[in-house]
């Protein structure tokens, strides 16, 4: 079932470092195969090219189960404060459609940076909120990492 609704998501949270560190985690294949994903999943690969019109390619392996793939190109880049790019699965569930994700960064202390992220449209509630609890996770992921970096 599709709504009509638009349907997005938007999220913010503090990190414990400042947005050029943040940005490198956020853009960094060796990086991001720490943090991302849901609680549980394993990040086997990552490739990034990043530039606008370069591609990425995440591999994530889920605690039960097949590997899969999410991939996008890259729309903006403009280090240390934003990120934009689209995000697709490779065999896309019915409800599934491109997004695009754009992320923020903003100091908001010496050692802290605040991060929007926005993406949508969503054909579904349900995968809106799959979306929601993977970037949750996974950012909660991040933040521990960078906070650990201090104590």
């Amino acid at each position: 079932m599709t709504q009509d609704v638009e349907l997005r998501l938007h999220l913010e949270c503090e990190l414990a470092d400042e947005p050029v560190r943040v940005f490198r985690e956020l853009t960094d294949p060796g990086e991001v195969a720490r943090w991302w994903g849901p609680d549980g999943f394993g990040t086997p690969s990552v490739e990034i090219d990043l530039r606008p019109g370069g591609a990425y390619r995440i591999a994530m392996q889920p605690p039960e189960g097949e590997l899969f793939y999410l991939v996008g190109e890259y729309i903006d880049v403009d280090p240390p404060v934003g990120l934009s790019y689209t995000f697709r699965w490779e065999d896309p569930d019915p409800e599934d459609r491109e997004t695009v994700v754009t992320l923020s960064l903003y100091d908001t202390d010496v050692r802290q940076s605040h991060l929007t992220l926005d993406q949508g449209d969503f054909a579904t509630e349900r995968r809106r909120a799959l979306h929601e609890e993977g970037w949750v996770q996974g950012l909660g992921k991040l933040g521990e990492m960078l906070a650990s970096q201090w104590d």
